[in-house]
């Protein structure tokens, strides 16, 4: 008789006593039954509470010890993710319910992080969308929803946040039931079931006013609607690589669900890529349970697993039988919009402070990025110290700066600029699809701004608070630097939210930047005294005691067109100079930018340098005279 832990449900104990009998080498390998798993994504917008969902759902599961310490937001395990409060990697985990294994998928809500949810879904076959019980589907919910319509997956509508005092369910679902529609899902799909949920207490119910104190209804709900995995378990072997994991031990982790057949430990496959085909084997086997992995000695079709000793596998390929191969074809993701160049840090300041500073060390890097993230594109240039990259926006190509930035690399970087498509013969430029709420006293500011930048408006909504809904369509090299520019015109109450929406042909010129630059002319320490006469003239980015170069931005100059200003400059001795004077000076806060806001800021004739311990704006001409020389020639450099 088996003696059921306190720490687990039925179900739990079922997937767990399993487990121990396959690490132990006594379960009968390959004995699950497709029919009792369920592969699902969970897709939002972002902070609609996908994280917080998963980990109401893991603690309910019995994942955790009664007495174990677990982080809020616990599948966010990178920093930066934890730090803004955003999901940006794709990341899977499982639970089980009645015996049956649930395998999850959280998905970033981002747009520019798309690539993750466009591979995700092939892995997958259901998904639960959740939406604010006040905001409804955002942009961005149009974005992941319609990559599960077009997959032919089915759907359960979580409201979540119905706990919120002006929580309206009855307009969320109605909105969303018009999503469906928009998208063309079909009457199968947009026959969806409903769910209300308040995932930061893990509480849930068919009723926005009759919660349960569990998430009994939602898992209900998962084994009732979203369908066992189509597949063949007596088939030849096949699995798509669709995520990517490293070990420092076992190096790296192909993450896929197993479509066809059994896969063992030690068990020789093909690797197909492309055209070309080599023989490998499997050195380790794993399944997941909760936010580990287990070993196993084999695996059957259906579930979502992870293999190790394949070596260099990249993102969409396929591992088969030798003896009957069965290629799947390659995951297809859309186009990177945003470029930008990587080089070695040329500044006076280069090697100072990064580990890796080399252009080898770089390329290594970016190249091994473009392998995990399928939306990423990364090519050589003419020059062997610089290299260009391509993604999907701007956070995109934030986000992959940060990383690097952390792990001790030092480079410099250009300004973000749109890819341009040939499309029946005319120049194309990728547009967006802009979102913004904001209150009637900045209506006119903000739709100011979209002119300037050539957008156009497709919609306009009072809302019931009183406030505005714009919908514009804006070309995406009119967005670079708005969101700073926005969020100032709105005193930070506006809400922007964007959606790549295609495109369309060139809109013209814009001018996004009606301010020139503060450039130190000469190396040096930053004085107070410096500071002061430097201030009057804009506004500035550092402080008393910050080490410059000649070249380097230290501010934004009030005007159009660039200053040069001495920051360094001391104030003379004489005679009648009293002790103290200069500390007496009055000097204004430096405006402190982000990563993401010194991108924005950049101009054409400027660099970002990033190092692990700052980042610094420069102009790509240090000298003065060399610069002065290279405006009055047209930007030729002789």
């Amino acid at each position: 008789m088996l003696i059921l832990p306190a720490c687990l449900t039925p179900g739990a104990f079922l997937w767990h006593h399993y487990c121990v009998k396959e690490a132990r080498g006594t379960a009968v390998p390959g004995h699950m039954n497709p029919q009792n798993i369920r592969n699902i994504a969970i897709i939002a917008h972002v902070d609609h509470g996908k994280t917080t969902l998963v980990d109401a759902m893991l603690k309910q599961a019995r994942i955790f010890r009664e007495n174990q310490a677990v982080a809020e937001r616990v599948m966010d395990s990178n920093d930066l993710e934890r730090e803004r409060g955003i999901t940006i990697l794709s990341k899977n985990t499982s639970i089980s319910y009645q015996g049956v294994k649930i395998n999850i998928v959280d998905t970033p809500g981002h747009a520019d992080f798309g690539g993750e949810v466009e591979r995700v879904m092939n892995m997958v076959d259901g998904v639960l969308l959740l939406v604010d019980s006040v905001e409804g589907p955002m942009p961005q919910t149009k974005f992941v929803l319609r990559q599960a319509l077009e997959r032919g997956h089915q759907a359960i509508v979580v409201v979540n946040k119905i706990d919120r005092p002006n929580a309206r369910p009855d307009y969320v679902i109605n909105t969303t039931f018009d999503l469906f529609v928009d998208l063309g899902a079909t009457e199968e799909q947009a026959d969806f079931p409903v769910i209300y949920t308040n995932a930061l207490t893990g509480h849930s119910g068919v009723e926005p006013d009759a919660l349960t104190d569990s998430l009994e209804p939602l898992f209900q709900e998962i084994l009732r609607h979203l369908p066992a995995p189509t597949v063949d378990p007596d088939g030849p072997t096949q699995l798509q690589a669709t995520l990517m994991g490293y070990d420092d031990y076992k190096g790296k982790i192909v993450i896929g669900r197993l479509n066809s057949g059994t896969i063992r430990k030690n068990q020789s496959v093909l690797h197909i890529t492309g055209e070309s085909e080599r023989p490998l084997k499997v050195s380790q086997v794993f399944t997941h349970q909760g936010l580990n992995r287990i070993e196993v000695e084999e695996a059957q079709a259906g579930d979502i697993i992870a293999l190790t000793g394949l070596g260099d596998i990249g993102i969409g390929d396929t591992i088969t039988d030798p003896e009957n191969p069965r290629p799947l074809p390659p995951i297809k993701v859309e186009e990177p919009t945003l470029r930008i160049t990587f080089g070695i840090n040329t500044s006076p300041f280069a090697g100072r402070e990064g580990t890796f500073v080399t252009s080898r060390k770089l390329r290594e890097r970016l190249y091994i990025e473009s392998e995990r993230d399928v939306a990423l594109r990364v090519s050589d240039t003419d020059s062997a110290d610089t290299f260009l990259v391509a993604g999907r926006g701007e956070l995109h190509l934030g986000i992959l700066i940060e990383n690097m930035r952390r792990e001790g690399y030092e480079f410099e970087v250009s300004k973000p600029e749109v890819i341009l498509k040939e499309i029946d013969g005319k120049r194309h430029e990728p547009v967006e699809v802009v979102e913004i709420e904001v209150s009637a006293e900045y209506q006119g500011a903000v739709v100011e701004l979209l002119g300037q930048r050539k957008g156009q408006m497709v919609d306009m909504q009072l809302m019931d608070d009183g406030s505005i809904h714009y919908t514009y369509r804006v070309p995406t090299r009119g967005l670079i630097g708005f969101r700073q520019q926005f969020l100032t015109a709105t005193r930070g109450e506006g809400l922007l939210n964007t959606l790549f929406g295609g495109y369309e042909p060139y809109a013209g010129e814009i001018q996004t930047r009606d301010h020139g630059s503060l450039v130190a002319w000469e190396p040096g320490t930053a004085t107070s005294y410096g500071l002061h006469a430097a201030q009057e003239r804009g506004t500035l980015f550092i402080g008393a005691n910050t080490e410059v170069y000649e070249g380097m931005v230290v501010g934004q100059h009030i005007r159009e067109g660039d200053l040069d200003v001495n920051v360094c400059k001391k104030k003379q001795l004489t005679n009648f100079r009293a002790a103290g004077s200069d500390d007496a000076l009055r000097l204004e806060p430096p405006k402190n930018l982000s990563l993401d806001d010194a991108l924005e800021y950049l101009a054409e004739d400027e660099l970002l340098e990033v190092t692990p311990v700052d980042f610094r704006i420069r102009k790509r001409i240090l000298p003065k005279n060399q610069r002065r020389r290279y405006q009055k020639q047209g930007g030729r450099l002789e």
